[in-house]
């Protein structure tokens, strides 16, 4: 069956709930993508930053294979190595205790919910059930993550939402301050960088803050590091940068390198409220996914893996900020190690078309900024041919129309 033949079973038959262009990828390898008709496109969104080994890793599709030849599945009410030499690994390289296995980023933003209302109940009672969420956040598209994010264009339609949310002003401390009730805050739930808000950072003194917020209220503090984990900032986890820890903490998109999985880390104190049969997955922490994110996680917490994404982060970033002095159409490069954001004051959807055609795929972070999320094991001259691809795909949004 031809592309155009598949495109048209898409419109047919898939839920309408993507835009996307009629490109019909068949194949990747490392950083590179292949459509259907052998077109070779340089991949710098990264399945929205999942594929951090790039496309088909030797070590992890050998992994894969071999467990796929032992155990796929037979639920969590009996035992398999995969998720118990994971969770080893997870709490050997992180602050947390204990871990929770689940299937996405959203499902472990809801277990973060219930572990920390969970908590608050047992430690303060029932009133205990409020947490303080950010402006312009990300969480998720189930309904408890919906109602954590602070978006609005993301509720429209399926109010009203979870109750007892409270937005504050991200990098504003007394905003959070002033939300915060001895009493009744539970959480304060915090992304280090904002992903899909447009790639902000967020300050040491903001997080240091929030850690003594939370300390001197009774509260938790939650860090979403689903997008900016997982070795993406340079560190494996975004908070090491802060020198704080938070008490949960959920992971996802790259843990198993494309496969779906998710992590809900948490301190001892926060488990000991959790008893069996108060939380479960059915397909949460199953072997074959777990046996590759035990291979993906160990690759990403060797120091020599997470210095390359460091300084190829740090080159990333410079080679962007020297573009943009060239370029009055780039209005402020931001982000750290390879997640950045580059905002325009021309419309990012029409530069990401052309970056498209030109063979660089981005994604956007809002009506005005490109998101750059390659994968980890991107290399100077490849960094160096996405920004030659920019800069012409921006040259060409500012030809005026009929100049082509």
């Amino acid at each position: 069956m031809g592309t155009w033949q598949m495109l048209k079973m898409e419109k047919e038959s898939l839920l309408a709930a993507y835009s996307r262009p009629d490109i019909l990828f068949t194949h990747g390898h490392g950083v590179y993508l292949y459509d259907s008709d052998g077109k070779k496109y340089l991949d710098f969104t990264a399945g929205i930053a999942v594929n951090a080994l790039g496309h088909c890793d030797p070590g992890a599709v050998q992994v894969l294979q071999e467990q796929s030849q032992k155990l796929w599945h037979c639920s969590n009410l009996f035992y398999t190595e995969p998720p118990i030499r994971l969770a080893g690994r997870l709490t050997e390289a992180t602050f947390a205790d204990k871990i929770f296995f689940a299937n996405s980023g959203a499902e472990a933003v809801e277990g973060a919910i219930k572990l920390a209302r969970k908590w608050g109940h047992e430690i303060k009672g029932e009133e205990c059930h409020e947490i303080i969420a950010m402006q312009n956040s990300f969480h998720g598209r189930t309904m408890g993550a919906l109602s954590l994010t602070g978006q609005n264009k993301f509720w429209q339609g399926y109010d009203p939402m979870l109750p007892g949310i409270r937005f504050a002003e991200f990098n504003n401390l007394d905003s959070v301050s002033r939300l915060v009730n001895k009493d009744k805050t539970c959480a304060i739930i915090v992304e280090p960088i904002q992903g899909e808000g447009g790639v902000h950072v967020a300050s040491t003194p903001f997080l240091q803050g929030l850690r003594r917020l939370c300390d001197a209220n009774d509260c938790l503090l939650i860090l979403d590091e689903i997008q900016c984990g997982m070795g993406r900032s340079g560190r494996f986890c975004c908070y090491e940068w802060y020198d704080i820890e938070p008490d949960i903490m959920v992971l996802a998109k790259p843990l198993a390198g494309g496969l779906p999985l998710s992590a809900l880390l948490v301190t001892q104190d926060v488990a000991d409220h959790i008893k069996p049969g108060q939380h479960g997955s059915t397909f949460g922490g199953g072997p074959l996914t777990t046996a590759v994110a035990d291979y993906v996680v160990g690759r990403i917490t060797d120091p020599a893996f997470l210095q390359h994404v460091a300084a190829m982060g740090d080159h990333l970033l410079k080679s962007l900020q020297l573009l943009q002095d060239e370029l009055p159409a780039i209005k402020e490069v931001r982000g750290q190690g390879l997640i950045v954001g580059v905002e325009l004051n021309i419309p990012a959807k029409k530069v990401i078309e052309v970056c498209t055609d030109f063979g660089l795929l981005l994604c956007p972070a809002g009506d005005h900024v490109l998101r750059f999320l390659p994968p980890l094991i991107v290399d100077k001259k490849q960094i160096e041919e996405a920004v030659e691809i920019l800069e012409d795909a921006i040259r060409e949004c500012l030809v005026p129309t009929g100049e082509n």
